[in-house]
């Protein structure tokens, strides 16, 4: 065990924790903040994402040591009132069938907005492609990212 420092959502938080614990353990169980969903484990599913220094991670695969010297920003950090352009838009759209790996869909959708804040169809389709939705929800997500791409736009 040792004493481990993680930056998440901009609250520091000092943790005993064995340095390879994966990160998504810490932020569910020692961190209190479940929002980032446990799918996998070997991190092929995507459900798991959060932010390290404003990049897409797999937190299943990212141990507390590493996440230590990051940023860590994750569902409940991504806007104060819930109304992020894409967690707006994922309303609108009716998206979640299950919901279960909508956080990391979210997370994904919010990295691309904020790298490529026009996204091309090519683009989105390459983020759909990093979230397994076991309910094929896919449509409706694209259609969500290209609303949630509006209300940006209009929010200029």
């Amino acid at each position: 065990m040792a004493l481990i420092s993680l930056k998440v959502n901009g609250k520091e938080h000092q943790l005993d924790l064995d340095p390879q614990m994966p990160l998504l353990w810490a932020i569910r169980d020692y961190i209190g903040l479940t929002g980032t969903k446990y799918g996998c484990g070997i991190g092929q599913c995507g459900s798991c994402i959060v932010h390290m220094d404003g990049r897409t991670a797999r937190s299943c695969l990212i141990t507390v040591a590493t996440a230590a010297k990051a940023e860590i920003l994750t569902i409940e950090g991504l806007s104060d009132q819930n109304n992020h352009a894409v967690q707006l838009a994922w309303v609108e759209e009716q998206v979640p069938q299950c919901g279960y790996c909508h956080s990391g869909q979210v997370m994904a959708a919010a990295a691309l907005l904020d790298t490529h804040p026009n996204p091309t169809e090519e683009e989105i389709n390459t983020s759909l492609g990093g979230v397994l939705c076991r309910c094929g929800t896919y449509p409706r997500i694209k259609k969500a990212i290209k609303r949630a791409i509006e209300i940006k736009n209009q929010t200029k």
